[in-house]
């Protein structure tokens, strides 16, 4: 019997396919539907992301706990998306730095037992929060190019840019661990060149960076498309105590449905909140596009006059005017829900998501409110990292970090108890010296 029935649209997300792909897969029975044109989970197998979720040790994952209080600092902090992950995984924070007014205010609002340092992070003295012992140090630092001057930069040579201030905090803490997060599109910037510099300065700051990798935070219990490039260094004298381990997927892919509606992920509907508006011209556009659809199903020459020059250039464009569906996870939130190419319009009613809305897809609890304009919660929202996703990246961390307690612990245990026997076999061999003299 087949336990979990998908969709040809969630395959295609599933597997990061195109749909016409899928339909050439169909035409060479690679992959066979049923009769409604649905797929038993179970069938495809074959495909590696799909056996990842059906092998997945999600629920073993969840139950993590941190065998003592682990504490961290978080940079970069936004509106507390990778904060308030990592706080379900266990962690303490112990400061939090940002530079953005309305951002600060939401994590003061909502956790006001914080220490939320509003400043420029280049003016931080990081030294001075040294004594907390630093277990995890965790931010989202910008991706900006360097400047490559010689064959190979240096610590120093990156000054004036957001990720040596990361790498500077990361020498002044000397954190057990360190977590960054990025777009994907830094694993191939500057043709790779970027990356290397970031990875020979993790090496001299005296860390083991661990193969960075993009997480698709459909596999989290997330109904978005989003995907963000994860880096996580161990440092050096610690590493062999641990076996870092990727969280696996949750066993079942999360729709707008599940975000919007009572169901698996909240107890009850989408409360009501304030959002922005359509103008009336582009109001009786998007009226015209149907669930899951964009500019594309619009009527000729509705399409030609809404398109304008962009209506002749190459490529699909399918994020102009697009219409979410409750059938499918939506697509990644931007910092604007209104604005022509980052459209994100409701399934049924004409308008773009409300900020309440906004804030279930990034799977914030909705008693997590954000303070500032109508644009700046939507900004602060829309530029956070998936509350869900940071949990199942953090009870990783807890478990690495639970590693090298016992490790730790029990390598001082095994030194002291041979530093005893040596003691005592000296002392047994003085007092036989001593006896056989008398």
């Amino acid at each position: 019997m087949c336990k979990q029935i998908i969709t040809e649209a969630l395959l295609a997300d599933i597997l990061s396919v195109s749909r016409a792909t899928i339909e050439k897969w169909k035409i060479i029975g690679k992959i066979k539907p049923s009769k409604n044109g649905q797929y038993c989970l179970e069938d495809l197998q074959h495909f590696d992301p799909i056996k990842w979720i059906i092998n997945s040790q999600w629920e073993e994952q969840q139950k993590i706990t941190p065998i003592r209080k682990y504490k961290s600092i978080e940079l970069f902090a936004g509106a507390g998306g990778l904060a308030i992950g990592l706080e379900k995984a266990g962690f303490h924070n112990m400061v939090l730095n940002e530079l953005d007014k309305d951002s600060c205010k939401t994590l003061r609002f909502n956790r006001p037992h914080w220490n939320v340092i509003e400043k420029d992070i280049s003016k931080v003295d990081f030294s001075d929060y040294s004594q907390y012992s630093v277990d995890l140090l965790s931010g989202g630092f910008p991706c900006q190019a360097f400047s490559y001057a010689g064959n190979k930069l240096g610590f120093e040579d990156v000054r004036g840019t957001l990720f040596f201030e990361f790498a500077r905090a990361i020498k002044e803490l000397q954190p057990k661990v360190f977590l960054g997060e990025n777009v994907r599109g830094l694993l191939n910037h500057d043709q790779g060149k970027t990356l290397e510099t970031i990875k020979s300065i993790i090496e001299e700051l005296g860390y083991i960076l661990i193969k960075p990798k993009v997480l698709k935070a459909i596999f989290y219990r997330v109904p978005q498309k989003r995907e963000r490039l994860f880096l996580i260094g161990i440092r050096k004298d610690l590493f062999k105590y641990t076996n870092f381990r990727w969280p696996d997927p949750f066993s079942k892919i999360m729709t707008l449905r599940d975000a919007l509606k009572k169901g698996d992920l909240y107890d009850q509907d989408c409360p009501p909140s304030s959002g922005q508006n359509y103008p009336t011209k582009k109001q009786k556009v998007m009226e015209m596009v149907p669930p899951g659809g964009c500019w594309i199903d619009l009527p000729e020459d509705v399409k030609r006059e809404y398109m304008g020059k962009s209506y002749f250039l190459g490529g699909g464009k399918t994020g102009i005017a697009r219409r979410l569906s409750f059938e499918l996870p939506s697509l990644t939130l931007t910092c604007s829900p209104a604005q022509k190419q980052t459209e994100r319009c409701h399934p049924e009613e004409t308008r773009p998501l409300t900020i309440r809305e906004y804030a279930r897809v990034q799977t914030f609890p909705d008693d997590w409110n954000f303070i500032g304009s109508i644009s700046s919660q939507y900004r602060q929202i829309g530029n956070a990292v998936p509350i869900n996703l940071a949990w199942a990246l953090g009870n990783q961390l807890v478990a690495v970090l639970n590693q090298i307690e016992n490790r730790v612990e029990n390598h001082s245990m095994r030194v002291s108890n041979i530093e005893n026997n040596q003691q005592m076999n000296l002392f047994d061999f003085d007092f036989y010296v001593q006896k056989t003299k008398s």
